[in-house]
């Protein structure tokens, strides 16, 4: 069975795991009602895609 030669420094082992995290997905902007919303999605808020209103929300 293999064993390794010497303990793994802490440097070494830290430098394997950089990639392992989470980062946050990305954000735009809907360009009619301003608010924060998820890239190639509807809008939660006012529920258009790409000029047009596919889901009738109550504000209207």
């Amino acid at each position: 069975m293999a064993v390794p030669k010497r303990k793994t420094s802490k440097a070494k082992r830290d430098k394997r795991r950089s990639h392992d995290f989470l980062t946050a997905g990305g954000r735009s902007v809907c360009p009619q009602c301003k608010a924060p919303k998820q890239p190639h999605r509807v809008c939660g808020n006012c529920g258009s895609y790409r000029g047009r209103t596919l889901i009738e929300t109550e504000e209207e």
